[in-house]
């Protein structure tokens, strides 16, 4: 779009902005150049000032009618005035009592009196064009929505506060001004421009690398806060998956019993561990059996642990080790794995450094008194290298940003070749120049309708 941000139509447009579904208050939000004259249309004020009149940041409270004229629910009309609001354009925000069927009148009753539907994500969308937010900050709002911990949440919220954007000015400002030192000294001999010397160009192009591959190499931790982590719990019969199961969900969500096939199918639940979602499946216990409805289950955790992004391996501290379980430790292979020491409120029996020879990471618990929790968590964001996360840095949200880092890290690296490779500085700075553009595509400074179009897309409606 380079640079030419504008908003294409002149459209008023409205949807509910709150959840769908009922709630104590619900939320109309209008925005666009008609915003005050249409929510005058349908909002009347219980006392002398008007809709029309009302400066921005001011409330007022009063009743809303349908078409016909009829009470739809009392509501305050919160007004916000261009450019001083999300949109950057006039905003009104109608609230009323969070019934569906309430919130879906008022909103025919808005579209009604002139506005149009709001496309998935266009409020933010305006945003951007409007030069209230760069892209960063506006896909960062969408992580904020879908934020399943604590850890997310607070990512996003530096995210949206401009972390990332901050990180990326800092990079490409001394790239821009090692790209003018280039051009100046290149382009106008005559003049005296300091010559650039090579010395000058390699602190930069690394120091722009490091960050480069600092972002990228944090991006799949990063993931994991923000989607979760598909977390499977395996071991043989009766070392404590479902009461481990038990202990990270908080309530009894697998069956325990002394007998060993208890657990046939698999049992899933989202539980945060060290602030991580882990989207987590308790497995039948894997073992050879003639009974064919448990045979079915232990089929399923197999396939389970063949697409899983994280194991718990269960073993029991107070029993020797089984065929099953070196034949589950053979399985597990190279996969990123926690061997569970379970039962450690029992003597121990298991010849421990078989374990260690094969799991990099170990804990000992207690799944029925919750003792060892702590160490499990600490192992978990230690697999998942989430410990050494720093959201107010800046992290990557996307896929589309992480594929502009990955282009600017490519011309980074042919720069700095070139440079060591005494090529001429025109050659490095088409390189330079390449990194400059990619960092622009990614905070949306120089980026294509389509682009735009794909980054909300993935918005819901009302926001």
């Amino acid at each position: 779009m380079n640079g030419d941000k504008t908003v294409e139509n002149g459209r008023t447009i409205a949807a509910i902005s709150t959840a769908q579904a009922p709630g104590g208050i619900g939320i109309i939000r209008i925005s666009g150049s008609d915003a005050k004259t249409i929510a005058s249309r349908v909002f009347v004020p219980a006392g002398s000032h008007s809709v029309m009149e009302t400066p921005g940041y001011h409330a007022l409270y009063g009743t809303v009618f349908d078409a016909e004229g009829k009470r739809i629910d009392e509501a305050i009309a919160l007004i916000f005035t261009a450019p001083k609001s999300f949109t950057g354009e006039d905003v009104v925000e109608l609230s009323c009592h969070g019934g569906m069927y309430v919130l879906k009148q008022l909103l025919a009753t808005v579209f009604a009196a002139g506005a149009a539907p709001a496309d998935p994500g266009e409020f933010t969308r305006r945003a951007f064009l409007n030069g209230k937010m760069d892209l960063t900050r506006a896909e960062a709002v969408m992580q904020m929505i879908s934020a399943q911990g604590e850890s997310a949440a607070r990512a996003a919220a530096e995210g949206n506060g401009g972390a990332l954007a901050r990180r990326i000015q800092k990079i490409r400002s001394r790239l821009v001004a090692s790209a003018a030192h280039l051009s100046a000294w290149a382009d106008y001999p005559e003049d005296e421009v300091p010559e650039i010397t090579s010395d000058d160009l390699l602190s930069d192009l690394n120091f722009a690398l490091s960050e480069c591959q600092t972002l990228l190499s944090q991006f799949d931790a990063g993931r994991a806060l923000r989607e979760g982590v598909k977390t499977v719990i395996v071991g043989r019969p009766n070392v404590g998956k479902s009461t481990l199961m038990n202990l990270l969900a908080g309530c009894e969500r697998s069956i325990v019993t002394e007998y060993a096939g208890t657990t046939r199918d698999v049992v899933e639940e989202v539980v945060l561990v060290g602030g991580i979602p882990l989207c987590l499946a308790d497995t039948a216990g894997i073992r050879t059996t003639a009974d064919p409805v448990e045979q079915i289950g232990v089929d399923r955790a197999k396939k389970r642990l063949e697409s899983a992004q994280l194991v718990f391996a269960v073993f029991d501290s107070s029993e020797n080790l089984e065929k099953e379980d070196l034949d589950l430790i053979q399985s597990i292979g190279s996969l990123p794995a926690i061997a569970v020491i379970n039962k450690v409120d029992l003597p121990q029996v298991i010849d421990i450094n078989c374990i260690k020879k094969h799991f990099k990471y170990l804990v000992y618990i207690s799944a029925e008194t919750g003792e060892g929790f702590s160490a499990l968590e600490s192992a978990v964001s230690d697999i998942l290298n989430t410990n050494h996360l720093n959201p107010s840095e800046g992290m990557l949200y996307t896929e589309r940003q992480r594929d502009a880092v990955r282009r600017a890290e490519i011309c980074l690296e042919e720069a700095k070749t070139a440079v060591l490779a005494e090529m001429t500085f025109d050659a490095v700075t088409v390189s330079v120049e390449g990194a400059i553009s990619a960092f622009l595509e990614l905070t949306g400074e120089r980026v294509s309708e389509t682009v735009v179009d794909e980054v909300f897309s993935k918005f819901c409606v009302g926001k």
